[in-house]
Parts: C-alpha cells; structure tokens; sequence
C-alpha cells in the first residue's frame, strides 16, 4: 500500500499583489476628484503626481524624488537578501547577531551626533557622504566577500542613520530657499515614502533577477548600489553645486538646547519617532521566524513586497486627510495610527496566529508605518526649525539604537530574550506613543508653537 505525503506549503495568493497596487493607484488618481479643493486645483492638477502650480517646484519636487528613489533603491539592493546571505556563507545566528549589534553600535555612536554635525556643514555633504559609504561596500564585497561582514555591516548603519535625515532635511532647507509656498511639502512628504515603498519593492525583484547563482554571483546587489551611488553623486554636484549651508557651533547649541532638549513637544516626537523605527527594526528581523514558526514551507520573498505595498498604501492616505480642507488634526490621525500599530504588534507577541492572519496584521503594520511617518515629518515641519532638524532625527534615533542593541545581544547572541517579548516591547513603544502623541494636541494647543504654519 502506497503512502502519499501532501506538501504542507503556505502559499500567498496573487490576487493579494493586484488588490494591494489597486488601492495604491485608486488612492493617489481618485482623490483630487473627491477633493474639496479640486475645483481649485482642477485647472492646474490632473493627479497627485502633478501637484503645484510653479513649474519651478515641479521641476524641483521631481528631481529631488528622482535622487531619493535612486537612495532608497541602494538601501533596499544592500539590504534585500539580510540573514540569509550570512547563512549562505555559513556564519551562524550568534555571529549574525554580533555583526548587526555591531552596526547598533556603530549607529548609536556615530550617528547620534551625526544629524548635529550636517545640520551644521550641510544636509548636502550628508548625501555624498551616504552615497560613498555604499561605494565603499560595494568595493569590499567584490574584492573580499562575506570576510567583509563586519566592515559592510558598520558602513551599512552609519549610512542607514545618514539617509534617516540627511535628504529630508536636505529639501524642506532647498524648499525653503527656493522660495515655494510651505502647505506644498506636505506633498513632498508622503510622496518620500510612496517611492521609497516603490523603489524597496523594484529592488528586491532586480536583486532576485540578478542573483541566480547566490555563492557566485551574490556581489551584483552590491555593485549596482555603489554605481548607482555613484550616478546619485554626479547628480548632486551637477544639480545642487551651489547649495551651501555653514552654521555656527555656538549659535546651533543654543538653538538646539532650546528646541530639542527644552521643549516638551518635540520630546514627545522625538519618542513617537524612536518607537515608530524601533518597531520597524524588530519586524525587520522578527517577522519571517515568526511567520515560519509552525514549521511549514513559505515563500518569503513572495510576502514582503505585500508589506511594503502596505507602507505605500498607508502613505497615499496621508494627503486624504491633510489637504486643503480637511478637518482632522495631525495628531489625532497619528495617535489613531500609532495605537493601530501597537495592537497589531501586540496580537503577534501575545499568541501565534495562522500564517494567513500574521501577513494581514503586519500588513496593518506596514499601512500604519506608511501613514505615520509622512504625519511624522509634517509635525516636525510646524514645531521646529529648519536648522536644527537633523540634529533632532538622529538624536530621537538614540534610544531606538540602544534598545535594539540590547535585543541583539540578549535576544539574538545570548538568547535570554524570547521573540514574543521583542515585539511585545515594540507595541509597548507605540502604544505609549500614542498616549503622547494624543497630549501633544493639548500642549500645541497651550504653547500657541508653530514656526512654519502649514
């Protein structure tokens, strides 16, 4: 009698590809005729994606998304393949865990007071800076390989806390230079996180076309995220030659202390932005072991896109509810967000789901993270000025820096911290987070702040 074995494989539909990019597009080509302000910008607007009335912004918001998707396109070619590269080349989970701890540290020491230094020489120098770091991990993976794992890890965080503020800032600085009216960077905001979503997703399937062979070939990433760095610096002096920013120390630290250190508003910010990326961390490296956990086959590469589809997703209903018109306040919509986010997280810490229901709850995560963040950078835009912004990125990154530092090497090197506690600690984070962010409206409210009244 013959025994047949029925593959246990979990397999995620594909319609789940078309409905999620339906949205996406539906939500950015339907709302300016649901727009209360459509009539108004019906002359001058056809779609989202042509936004303003001054062909010189147009021309400047399309060269500036240009240079930030080639950005985001190194980011996602230098990080697609993560673990499984180290696996690949035998390195165990212990050394994995040290390798990244490694970049955490690197991260929490450098980048901390990176921010502090180019908002004083120049957001500018930050993006050449951040395109000749991934010059330089792609140099090392061709001529040495994985014994470079510590190297690239290092260069691949300093890069990672460079490129958190180093092009925002960047524009709102360009923006407000060039004269554009400011309600307009609220656009420029949530379009960031839609191509960064888009190009994240067009790099995984680059990645994956270029990679056939993993042991022969697994540099190719690389070397296509340096010569893209490359193209992205050329542009850089072509385009933005002439933009110079210097600010002097003494001036910059009384600005800093003031507005940062002394203003409860921007604590609370500060706190909503380190829980938002300590939880994006903590599912970058906890969301396929716990998808995976009940041991049958997933194909993983097929299910991350659906979270970044997500994120893009989440952006495109940011402009919804802060065009001209709209009544929701910024915080409301973020405290709904973030306390969304958290209990998301907390369902997958508190028991194991089926893999069916993990995917749709971290792709509420994802939605949740693709709206909070364009929330984020607006709220940074009305409380505090233009010259201390990157000093306040990188600072608010510290704490999401030494705690993910610490759940690498209690959780992933010593092994004392469970995976369900790690996400249990990042939905903590958000729902206080959101406790905050639902008081900020009171305190705003009192402290009459806002420096650019968008």
């Amino acid at each position: 009698m013959g025994v047949v074995i029925e593959s246990d494989r979990w397999e995620l539909k594909p319609s789940a590809f078309v409905f999620l990019f339906a949205l996406c597009f539906a939500s950015v080509f339907l709302r300016p005729y649901f727009s209360r302000s459509g009539a108004v910008r019906g002359a001058t607007a056809s779609s989202l994606f042509d936004l303003g009335p001054s062909t010189l912004f147009l021309s400047f918001q399309r060269g500036f998304l240009l240079l930030y998707s080639l950005a985001s396109a190194m980011v996602g070619l230098s990080s697609v393949f993560g673990e499984y590269e180290f696996a690949q080349y035998g390195i165990s989970r212990e050394h994995m865990a040290w390798y990244l701890a490694l970049g955490a540290a690197s991260a929490l020491v450098f980048g901390t007071f990176s921010g502090i230094l180019f908002d004083i020489v120049g957001a500018r120098k930050a993006c050449v800076l951040f395109c000749f770091l991934h010059i330089i991990v792609g140099v090392l993976k061709i001529m040495v390989g994985h014994a470079s794992a510590w190297i690239s890890s290092i260069c691949l965080s300093l890069a990672s806390s460079l490129f958190s503020f180093c092009y925002e800032t960047w524009m709102v600085l360009e923006h407000e230079k060039q004269g554009h009216k400011q309600d307009l960077l609220n656009d420029t905001f949530w379009l960031m996180t839609f191509f960064e979503s888009l190009s994240l997703i067009g790099s995984q399937g680059l990645s994956n076309l270029l990679v056939k062979d993993f042991h022969t070939r697994s540099f190719l990433p690389y070397v296509l995220a340096a010569l893209l760095a490359i193209l992205s610096t050329l542009y850089i002096r072509k385009e933005w030659s002439k933009s110079h920013h210097i600010t002097v120390f003494g001036s910059y630290r009384k600005s800093f202390s003031a507005h940062v250190l002394r203003d409860k508003n921007i604590l609370v910010l500060a706190w909503a932005q380190a829980s938002i990326y300590f939880s994006m961390a903590v599912c970058w490296i906890l969301w396929a072991p716990t998808i995976v956990a009940d041991g049958r086959e997933v194909n993983l590469s097929k299910i991350y896109p659906c979270f970044i589809a997500s994120r893009m997703l989440g952006s495109t209903v940011f402009p919804w509810f802060f065009s001209e018109g709209r009544l929701p306040r910024n915080e409301d919509c973020l405290t709904a967000a973030l306390g969304v986010a958290g209990i998301t997280l907390s369902i997958v810490a508190y028991d194991y789901q089926e893999i069916g229901v993990l995917v749709l709850l971290f792709c509420i995560f994802h939605a949740c993270v693709g709206f909070c963040l364009p929330s984020l950078a607006r709220l940074r835009t009305m409380c505090l000025p233009n010259e201390v912004r990157g000093g306040m990125i990188t600072f608010s990154l510290a704490p999401t820096n030494a705690v993910f530092l610490f759940v690498l090497l209690q959780g992933g090197y010593c092994r004392n911290l469970a995976n369900s506690t790690i996400l249990a600690l990042a939905a903590f984070g958000l729902l206080i987070a959101a406790g905050c962010t639902y008081k900020l409206r009171s305190w705003r409210k009192q402290s009459r702040q806002n420096w650019h009244n968008i």
